[in-house]
This record gives C-alpha cells, sequence and structure tokens, in this order.
C-alpha cells in the first residue's frame, strides 16, 4: 500500500499536526491567564497609587 519514504512522510506529517495542535492548546490556556495577571497586577498598582494619594 504505502512505499516506505510515503509511510515515513505520513508519520512525519502527524507528529507535525500534533505538535501544533498541542501548541494551539497551550496557548489558548496561557494567554487568558497572561491577561488576567496583568490585569490584576494592574488594578493592584491603581490602589496603591491612590491610597498613597490620600496618605499625602
Amino acid at each position: 500500500m504505502f512505499d516506505f519514504d510515503q509511510y515515513l512522510g505520513f508519520l512525519a506529517f502527524l507528529t507535525i499536526l500534533t505538535i501544533g495542535f498541542w501548541l494551539m492548546i497551550f496557548l489558548i490556556s496561557f494567554i487568558p491567564y497572561w491577561i488576567g495577571g496583568a490585569l490584576i497586577e494592574s488594578i493592584k498598582m491603581k490602589r496603591e497609587a491612590r491610597k498613597k494619594e490620600m496618605e499625602g
């Protein structure tokens, strides 16, 4: 059915497809975490600045 070269090509294709799929899943799960952390940090900085402004 397949020559050995075609078999290796098919395996390479499946490997690249699988790596791309898991990379996409990782990025989709990591980017919202990164954005959420940045938002929380900016809110903390604004609260801290407001608190210093009221004290001073």
